[in-house]
């Protein structure tokens, strides 16, 4: 079965710890502080690929971490980045975050989303060297990478949606038209996944798409549902199959039928260009089919396309509908215009400042809030007094102390900075 929805969870790796080293040589008897910084963690990558058909993979496979930082060293030694975590998904494949905003579309083989940033290393001992201390005896601890869980959705990726009522004999088409081998049975709902193949139309391949078959209703979760409506969204070219041998009415009502559930899924979805195609013409004469096939003129016009009399099974009809496929797909699909290649824009997020927070009341405690602020108390290593001292140092500098005794903090408050507690003295 196809599998075209998944969840995972995606974590970047963890920065290394800093080393707290000192330089021990021979003759040099006062050797100072040389302990290496912590490498950063790797990152978690997602990237469209053609090697891959579906998200079946995703089934066993839930949790995706980004390589750890290596810790740093003595000697001015730092710690190994963190190698990167490569998932590859099918080309097509939606990224959404655990509310449903869509985070990237990976329409092209070889596009890329970040899903989590590995995290920085922290600080060896040889940084916090200054006048006032000479042997600073801690360092930093290494943050923790990015996390967040994803839904991945596949929407297929298809020149051509063959779409219509069930039984109408898309899957026959198909493999008439192509090298795919479905599963062709006469009984409904026999294709219960979509099924691709790719045809030749001179020095163009298109690759054709069986959806399963829409009854009414199916927008609303009838029949087999709306679950197979989101892979037409990328067609670009859509064939309404119909059963000739049931007669004009019936003919008229099932492409009626299927552009209805498609306007009612996506209202674009009905206006998209394609053309209608009076299948199992074998089963009838040539006087009835044509007769199908005039009734069938007006709702293929409001599609931009003309009405072809085909037989899978006999083979008939199957030229004049590639010739027809092939000046629709012409007529949808302009040539794309000379772009002017332009110098590569690298966005990087700012580093900010210290004093850069804010601070607001948090129940009985105060919470203050700055994102540099919160990395460096979660990087310290709040049981070493020397560390705990130098954050105190920090934080006097940037004025926490000063702007929460303006917010109304008294000796003795609670005092939150990420996920540290401090009191006010």
């Amino acid at each position: 079965m196809l599998s075209d929805h998944a969840t995972i969870n995606v974590r970047g790796g963890s920065g290394g710890a800093g080393a707290v080293s000192f330089r021990r040589e021979k003759h040099v008897p006062r050797g100072g502080p040389d302990g290496g910084n912590g490498g950063p963690g790797g990152d978690v990558v997602i990237v469209a690929s053609r090697q891959h058909r579906d998200l079946a993979y995703f089934r066993h496979k839930v949790h995706f971490r980004g390589q750890r930082g290596g810790h740093g060293m003595g000697q001015n030694r730092h710690g190994k980045a963190g190698e990167t975590t490569v998932i590859e998904v099918p080309v097509g494949t939606e990224v959404r975050d655990a509310d449903g905003v869509l985070l990237a579309d990976l329409a092209r083989e070889g596009q890329r989303y970040l899903a989590a940033r590995g995290a920085e290393g922290g600080r060896g001992n040889v940084c916090f060297v200054s006048p006032t201390r000479r042997t600073p005896r801690f360092a930093e601890k290494g943050l923790p990478g990015d996390e967040q869980w994803l839904t991945l959705q596949l929407k297929l990726l298809a020149d051509v949606g063959l779409v219509g009522l069930p039984n109408a004999g898309k899957s026959s088409l198909l493999a008439a038209l192509t090298r795919a081998h479905p599963k062709v049975a006469a009984y409904p709902f026999t294709t219960l996944e979509p099924n691709l193949g790719t045809m030749s139309l001179g020095e163009r391949v298109v690759v054709l798409a069986d959806i399963p078959g829409l009854i009414e209703g199916a927008s609303a979760g009838s029949g087999l549902g709306d679950r197979f409506l989101a892979h037409i969204e990328r067609t670009a070219v859509l064939v309404y199959v119909v059963d000739g041998a049931l007669g004009v009415e019936a003919a008229r009502e099932a492409v009626a039928t299927v552009r209805g559930e498609l306007g009612a899924f996506r209202a674009e979805l009905a206006a998209r260009p394609g053309l209608v195609v009076v299948n199992k013409a074998d089963l009838i004469d040539d006087a009835a089919a044509a007769e199908v096939a005039v009734a069938l003129a007006p709702d293929a016009a409001l599609i931009g396309g003309g009405v072809v009399v085909a037989s899978a099974a006999a083979g008939r009809g199957l030229d004049d509908l590639r010739r027809a496929l092939d000046d629709v797909i012409g007529r949808a699909t302009p040539e794309p215009e000379a772009v002017a290649e332009a110098e590569p824009v690298v966005l990087r997020p700012a580093e900010g400042r210290v004093d850069d927070f804010t601070v607001r009341r948090d129940g009985e405690a105060w919470r203050v809030e700055g994102r540099v602020l919160e990395r460096l108390v979660a990087k310290a290593e709040l049981s070493n007094d020397e560390a705990v001292r130098y954050l105190q140092d920090v934080m006097e500098r940037a004025g926490v102390s000063e702007a929460l005794r303006r917010a109304g903090a008294a000796d003795g408050d609670t005092i939150v900075i990420g996920a540290a507690e401090f009191v006010l003295a």
